[in-house]
């Protein structure tokens, strides 16, 4: 996919040392034209730095292409300092639409955020979570009582849902992974796995005593009452990766590690 033909490219980095140099080695060698001028992102860090790029181009069709600098790295490639423009060009691509949440205060405020990994639910207090659920309308669970609930994408399935002992999704699969956190009350209840066109509403129960946050990826919202969450596909995001290492074969590895 010759995506690296117009040298239009731009490359941003997370605040290491190494990412920088990194960022600075490679702007030396192809330029850098700026985010509003590029054609294509080299992304230079973790998985964090990756997702804070994706939020920037959202719809904007300049595709992502990541170089790992963090720990875990699962939407990045390889670090290489050589034939950054070959790999470019051979680079294919991945398109991943977010989860739109939609959330409701205490104060009466409704507010909107986009994720591409979860959206998240977590008691705010010591007190556990007592969380209302129901998809398509129709209610699934009266009561769970728990530490909180993820809504994941594909793409997030290997992410904080993989942590919390949910199931890891093919990137390609029309499905979401509903997976809840520390489940006190059904102790035996593990999430469900659901069709992406869902519709989920969660609402929080005894509020007051039982407060209740709100995350999609990096954007909290506090004092949540109800929270409402589907799968927005008139917004999208590409990242790109190198031929044979592909996010659904990423996906496919981390079912078969031990």
């Amino acid at each position: 996919m010759a995506l690296y033909t117009d040298g239009k490219v731009a490359f941003v980095s997370s605040d290491t040392a190494e990412a920088r140099a990194a960022r600075d080695m490679f702007a030396a060698r192809f330029g850098d034209c700026g985010i509003d001028n590029a054609s294509i992102i080299v992304a230079l860090g973790g998985d964090g730095l990756m997702l804070e790029t994706l939020h920037r181009v959202m719809d904007r069709g300049i595709p992502v292409y990541g170089m790992n600098f963090g720990s875990v790295g699962f939407l990045m490639n390889e670090f290489s300092p050589d034939a950054l423009d070959v790999r470019l060009r051979a680079s294919m691509p991945t398109t991943i639409h977010p989860l739109k949440m939609r959330v409701t205060t205490a104060d009466g405020a409704v507010s909107e955020a986009l994720a591409l990994n979860e959206v998240s639910l977590y008691r705010s207090s010591y007190q556990a979570a007592k969380i209302e659920i129901r998809i398509d309308g129709d209610l699934r669970l009266e009561e769970l009582i728990c530490d909180g609930v993820i809504v994941a994408t594909p793409a997030g399935s290997t992410a904080y849902n993989l942590s919390a002992h949910g199931p890891i999704l093919p990137i390609t699969a029309p499905l979401l992974a509903l997976t809840p956190i520390s489940p006190f009350r059904p102790r035996r209840w593990r999430g469900a796995i659901l069709s992406n066109r869902a519709h989920l509403a969660f609402s929080t129960l005894e509020p007051k005593k039982r407060p209740l946050s709100a995350v999609a990826d990096n954007v909290e919202f506090e004092h949540v009452l109800k929270v409402e969450v589907h799968e927005d596909r008139l917004h999208s995001v590409t990242l790109l990766f190198d031929p044979g290492h592909s996010l659904d074969e990423r996906v496919l590895i981390e079912q078969f590690r031990y």
